[in-house]
């Protein structure tokens, strides 16, 4: 063979070692060892048409997408993962993902998604990771992530999230991991979390949760890391972690507005004596109120607590007693009173005499 020409076949065969696959979308690089189409930082505004059918991993990050069409990755059904991260994404339409029935892995982290399709999981049932964190939404709907039976973990970290629809992650039976920290999150209700019984660590820090209903967390039963440090509660109730029933619990609660009184540590006391829970940051709880105790460590105060009450109970209780006691003593002067008054009426001194 002529060494131009072997020189040619050697060239070509390396070329297409480096870029995968015999036809490649333009300006992307393709890896067939790997089933890998990297199009990363290419400026780039649409996902291109000729993704090869065989690919298993794109790498759309840091480039200038700013929708998901309708069926933006037709034929694509080898696709494991897809990763969509920093482009400028505000809107996904209905059906994007319906060529994807066997993904795995979706990133669609720091873009500016608003709201979900309502048909945004339909397709998407052999999902395992999906990263919507630091995106704009602002509501949750049930039937957004109804089918993503499969998904173990879920991040909504760095959203606008203020309510969720009760029972939003009702079909997520195998989640574990479900970030919603960094939001705009008021109260923690019942049936948020309803039916998600494989959940291991639930990041809700850095919200404004002010109240937290009283079975929100009962039917976590596989819970290991509840995160709620950062947010605007004042005071909590027992309860609320009595109905995790778990093996062991691990609680954080500093960074609060808490309001150091004799019942907050009477229920931080139940729950330190709980052997299935445990406070990892009670060494950094601190007092927001009353004020002269701003600023101080809980676990520096919180023997003190009740002292100030104890001791007005047994002022109240001494003064009851007293003023019971001095109404005894004037019961007992006023029944005795009359008779003497008749003694001395009925023997005077005139009758001594005549006697």
């Amino acid at each position: 063979m002529h060494p131009v020409v072997i020189s040619y076949f050697g060239v070509l065969v390396s070329a297409l070692k480096i870029d995968g696959f015999k036809m490649c979308p333009r300006r992307c690089s393709c890896y067939d060892s790997s089933h890998f189409v990297d199009c990363k930082g290419r400026s780039l505004i649409s996902i291109p048409r000729d993704v090869p059918h065989g690919t298993w991993m794109l790498d759309f990050r840091h480039n200038k997408l700013s929708e998901i069409p309708t069926a933006s990755f037709s034929g694509l059904w080898s696709m494991r993962i897809v990763l969509l991260a920093r482009n400028r994404v505000q809107r996904i339409h209905s059906g994007a993902f319906v060529s994807l029935p066997f993904l795995e892995k979706l990133d669609l982290d720091q873009n500016h998604v608003k709201h979900l399709p309502g048909d945004f999981s339909e397709s998407l049932q052999h999902l395992i990771e999906l990263r919507l964190s630091n995106n704009r939404l602002e509501y949750l709907h049930y039937n957004s992530l109804m089918y993503l039976e499969n998904l173990e973990k879920l991040d909504l970290s760095g959203n606008r999230l203020t309510s969720m629809e009760t029972g939003v992650f009702k079909g997520l039976y195998k989640l574990r991991h479900l970030l919603l920290k960094n939001n705009r999150l008021h109260v923690i209700e019942i049936g948020f979390f309803f039916m998600l019984q494989s959940l291991e660590a639930l990041h809700l820090e850095n919200n404004n949760i002010t109240a937290i209903q009283g079975e929100a967390f009962a039917s976590l039963r596989s819970l290991s890391l509840l995160c709620l440090n950062g947010n605007h509660l004042n005071h909590i109730k027992f309860k609320t972690f009595l109905n995790i029933q778990t093996q062991g619990t691990h609680l954080l609660l500093a960074d609060n507005h808490w309001i150091c009184d004799c019942d907050l540590q009477r229920v931080f006391g139940k729950i330190l004596s709980v052997r299935h829970l445990h406070v990892d940051d009670y060494g950094n709880i601190s007092c927001s109120a009353p004020g002269q105790l701003s600023g101080y460590l809980l676990v520096a105060v919180d023997s003190q607590l009740c002292i100030a009450e104890t001791a007005t109970v047994l002022v109240i209780t001494g003064t009851v007693l007293v003023t019971v006691i001095a109404a005894i003593v004037m019961a007992e002067r006023n029944r005795k009173k009359p008779r003497n008054k008749n003694w001395n009426d009925s023997e005077g001194p005139f009758d001594s005499q005549e006697k």
